[in-house]
């Protein structure tokens, strides 16, 4: 009933506003550097017919405030008895950006030509209000990169301080903030929320025909925002005006028939792998204009993305070879409607719905025997309705949001979901044959309402602002194993070629399975439902802006966040998250400013970490007598709350002598769950969890070299606290590998040095626990603590010049930087018996060289001649043990856990080396995109663009540097530093193109 109530309020309320700023001015006399008061100051936009006029107080001052975010204002100083007009024109304006203006007026006391003093609006772009390190890509630089399928977080990694990512799984966020992990970054539009909030990431993944402009905030950013010890990728949407605009277009990427050739596998836009029959077809349109005249205005965006793509199905015992094609479908509708209602009180509503299907439709793409009937669709749908409404009267701005999305993320939606799962062996006892149903369920789902108030006062030295916020979020998931069993069968001779000759083919399904096969085993999810918890957040701050000189700024803001997630099994939550920010920006002169800040930085606690801890958890009696033990041995708190720390998650049941199709349903195995043993199993941690900060510092000089070129340098420190990693409660004794002499500890001789120890016998794994033998506990028992730590040195040069009315501009970054932590991510664990001491090393994500190069050139009218290029220096290889020389097992301590990502923890290292203490080899990638207009009219917009980007243009094998899945990197090696072993298991795309046609008008 909430949600109902929550969405009828806000179609009631009916309003989101534009993003908005405030613009400052001081005005001079030009000759004598006097502040001149009771000058009049007029700003004007053509485009929506927005019309203020100002004053300047004794300071020579007017402040614009809470002006909508627009490319075509005008500031006019009038003609007095005294000065001559001055006129500030095409001011570009974007997000988390208030500029600010110094006008010197020339005294009619002076000789002067009879005309209009232009000044052009360049210094715009010098930030000399605050200490934040920012930078944006407006939609004119968005439109002329080359970006593959539109997709805008494709010029992400453009900005300074953001680079590609290697994330945790395929559909992981594609971008990092200073080589943090991905999924920590925070994601806005308009300033409110658009995250996926179970992992991270964006929620709806906005295309490039909705966005004005994209700003990250990468330090020292404003107290207004946060939630993230990281940093904050805000968009802003496009807005009608008074004209009618738009664009329609098709764009498509032949893909393999022309690409460069490769023997890797390439990405599709969500990070999952394709490649043969790969093609990518995209349309769409988007148009703007206005309902009436300077008051409401409208726009709407809509995209489909097609991608084509086929795999092999390939069973030789079955005689099959075929190709099956898939299709990924990724749908993205936006709408928005602004509206003024006075010249001080604006409002507007903005849509936006995100279909995305992912298909698994069975093969592979080297050749894979999971068949059709065994496939599945991931879906990744969005909705948000976002309402916002701005006040401004005299020196008061008042700001009302509300927000309302929901998200599901079903991350195999099977074919025929009442399907069992069947794997069929042959004679040999080799798989010929997945069908049926996935194997597991992950189907969660979101519902996120958002509410912010923030109030700013104007005062002749001061801006003053003060805001609170809740965001609410509830959660759902249905998660585990095969809901409908799972069977093993083993066919003989005569039942294989009676399948093999029934020809089948792709379309075996477990019906065509002989029903008096051999089932070696079955199992089924013993929890077939749903489960979650609703995590709120408040929060409240304050800022105050002092100007105490023209050209000195103070900003001195507080902060408070509290997550009701970070209670876990506590008594309470962590309530003292109170985060200062301080920062000083100094102009020197009208050209240059030196700017310094300091500040904390307040992190969410992701919704996964809570939920694994559910999920992978259980109520048995045997395991709350293990937890027991834990707490009197004084590992766990005394008042550690048994029933609070524990919940029935996923739990898996067998059975014997099943026959085939007609196995026991899950509530006649409800006796197993107390009997399961687990390798591993979680507990909610009693002690809660302390949300995640950083502490960042920041010292930085910008220099405005003339009228369109911008100079600036930020050297930036980061201490990151209260991380989140996995501790093991019932952890092996410490084992020291000797490099020299490696000796491998079993698993038994390791279970026996647990807390608990761990025995085995005919019947399976057990633990002795006041003298009664108990098999439903676990080997490890885990939860998560927040005592990782990370440190982050930056050096960021750019340099930057507009192409504006020249044949060519440029951007040109290079940061040197170092990350290293001791903890990667929620699931990671130290190699050895806890000890993070020796975890530290650089992050996966970590660079020590980026070059980022940006080249416009307009040699002709209308025609675009644009280049990207990326330099890196390598990242991070984490060297594992070489399997082969120890046993077949990479596992040398014993502790089980030899299985997964190598990156987590889940297999030990080289001995003699610590963690990521490798480097791949440079990588170096240059793209370009060329494009013509021709023109309909000579003076108008209207126009067909036709354009063609190639990326990687000179098909460069790079190892390093792209997006990608940690489990497939080639950042995982086996053997020593010194070894030099480098298998390939990867590499970034080859060449590639992709083709447009676009229709402005």
């Amino acid at each position: 009933m909430k949600k109902e109530i929550i969405l009828i309020f806000l179609c009631f309320y009916a309003a989101y506003a534009n993003a908005q700023v405030d613009i400052k001015i001081n005005v001079r006399n030009g000759l004598t550097l006097q502040n001149l008061d009771s000058i009049r100051v007029v700003l004007d936009d053509a485009k929506s017919g927005f019309t203020k006029v100002l004053i300047t107080n004794k300071l020579g001052m007017v402040s614009f405030n809470g002006i909508p975010i627009s490319d075509a204002y005008e500031i006019r100083i009038e003609e007095t008895d005294y000065y001559y007009t001055s006129i500030i024109d095409k001011i570009n304006l974007h997000s988390n950006f208030s500029p600010s203006f110094s006008i010197f007026l020339t005294s009619k006391t002076t000789k002067r030509l009879n005309e209009v003093e232009i000044i052009d609006n360049s210094t715009t772009k010098m930030n000399s209000v605050n200490a934040e390190v920012a930078s944006t890509l407006s939609s004119a630089e968005i439109e002329t990169l080359p970006i593959e399928g539109r997709d805008i977080t494709r010029a992400l990694y453009r900005l300074p301080n953001v680079t590609q990512a290697t994330g945790f799984f395929p559909e992981a966020p594609n971008v990092s903030i200073n080589g943090a992990n991905s999924l920590y970054a925070n994601y806005l539009i308009d300033g409110m929320d658009n995250n996926e909030r179970f992992l991270g990431g964006q929620k709806f993944a906005v295309p490039v025909g909705f966005a004005k402009n994209i700003t990250v905030l990468t330090n020292n950013y404003s107290t207004e925002f946060g939630l993230t010890g990281n940093g904050i990728f805000n968009i802003t949407s496009k807005s009608g005006s008074n004209d009618l605009t738009g664009e329609a277009f098709y764009s498509t990427r032949p893909g393999p028939a022309i690409d460069g050739k490769s023997i890797y596998n390439q990405k599709d836009l969500s990070g999952n792998d394709v490649k043969n029959g790969f093609q990518r077809q995209q349309f769409g349109f988007a148009f703007g204009g206005t309902f009436k005249k300077d008051k409401t205005f409208y726009f709407i965006d809509a995209e489909q993305i097609i991608d084509l793509k086929d795999n092999a199905l390939i069973s030789a015992d079955l005689g099959i070879n075929e190709t099956v094609k898939g299709r990924n479908q990724f749908t993205y509708l936006s709408g928005k409607i602004d509206h003024y209602w006075s010249p001080n009180f604006r409002s507007s509503l903005r849509l936006n719905g995100g279909i995305i299907n992912i298909e698994r439709q069975g093969g592979g793409l080297e050749g894979g025997i999971n068949f059709p009937s065994a496939g599945n669709k991931q879906d990744r749908n969005s909705f948000t309705i976002a309402n916002k409404n701005i006040y401004t009267k005299n020196n008061f701005k008042s700001e009302t949001n509300l927000l309302f999305s929901t998200f599901r993320w079903n991350y195999a939606r099977p074919i025929d979901p009442n399907s069992p799962q069947v794997e069929v062996l042959n004679p040999a006892g080799n798989s010929i044959a997945v069908l049926g149903h996935p194997g597991f369920v992950f189907d969660a789902k979101e519902y996120t309402e958002q509410i912010q108030q923030k109030v700013t006062f104007y005062k002749e030295k001061h801006t003053i602002k003060f805001g609170v916020e809740l965001l609410s979020s509830d959660h759902l998931l249905f998660g585990g194993g095969a809901p409908n069993g799972y069977y093993l069968v083993q066919l003989d001779s005569n039942q294989l070629n009676t399948v093999k000759n029934a020809n089948h083919g792709s379309s075996l399904s477990v019906n065509d399975i002989p029903s008096n096969v051999n089932v070696l085993a079955y199992s089924t999810e013993l929890r077939p439902r749903a489960f979650g918890k609703r995590q709120n957040i408040y929060t409240a701050y304050f800022e105050d802006l002092f100007a105490i000189t023209n050209k000195l700024n103070l900003t001195m803001g507080l902060r408070y966040d509290y997550d009701n997630l970070s209670k876990g099994a506590a008594k309470q939550g962590d309530f003292n998250n109170i985060a200062p920010r301080l920062s000083v920006n100094y102009r020197i002169k009208d050209k240059m400013s030196i700017r310094g800040g300091a500040g904390l930085f307040y992190e969410k606690i992701l919704y996964a970490l809570y939920s694994d801890a559910l999920q992978q958890n259980t109520t048995s009696p045997d395991y709350k007598k293990q937890i027991q033990v834990l707490i009197d041995k004084g590992i766990l708190p005394k008042n550690t709350d048994l029933n609070t720390a524990t919940f029935d998650g996923n739990v898996p049941a067998s059975a014997s002598n099943v026959p085939y199709l007609n196995g026991p349903k899950a509530e006649t195995l409800l006796n197993q769950r107390d009997q399961a043993f687990s390798n591993e199993r979680r507990i909610l941690n009693p002690n809660g969890y302390a949300n995640p900060y950083t502490a960042q510092y920041n010292l930085g000089i910008q220099y405005q070299v003339d009228e369109d070129k911008l100079f600036y340098v930020d050297a930036v420190h980061t201490r990151g606290y209260n991380l989140a990693r996995l501790i093991d409660l019932n952890s092996a004794a410490p084992y020291s590998v000797d490099a020299n002499n490696v000796v491998v500890r079993t698993q038994s001789a390791a279970d026996l040095t647990r807390n608990i120890p761990i025995y085995t016998d005919a019947s399976g794994s057990y633990a002795i626990i006041n003298g009664d033998t108990t098999r439903g506990v676990a080997r490890n028992v885990t939860t998560t603590d927040m005592g990782g730590e990370s440190k982050y040195y930056a050096l960021s040069v750019n340099f930057m010049k507009e192409l504006g009315k020249n044949k060519y501009g440029y951007r040109l970054s290079y940061t040197l930087s170092r990350l290293t932590n001791n903890t990667e991510d929620i699931n990671f664990r130290a190699m050895d018996a806890n000890n993070f001491k020796n975890e530290w090393g650089p992050s996966i994500n970590d660079r020590t060289h980026v070059i980022n190069a940006i080249f416009y050139y307009n040699p002709i009218k209308n025609l675009g001649v644009n280049t990207a290029a990326l330099v890196q220096s390598g990242q991070p290889i984490n060297r594992i043990p070489k399997g082969s020389l120890y046993g077949g097992t990479t596992d040398l301590n014993g502790d089980g856990r030899s299985f997964g990502a190598s990156y987590v923890g889940n297999s030990d290292r080289q001995p003699g080396e610590t963690r990521n203490n490798d480097r791949l080899p440079w990588s170096v990638v240059f793209d370009m995109g060329v494009q013509y207009t021709v023109k309909f009219e000579k003076e108008s917009r209207s126009g067909l663009e036709i354009r063609a980007d190639v990326f990687n243009l000179f098909n460069a094998q790079n190892l390093s540097g792209y997006s990608n899945n940690a489990t497939q990197s080639n950042q995982i090696q086996e053997g020593s530093v010194e070894s030099g072993l480098l298998v390939r298991r990867n590499a970034s795309p080859p060449r590639q193109f992709q083709f447009t046609m676009r229709y402005k008008f």
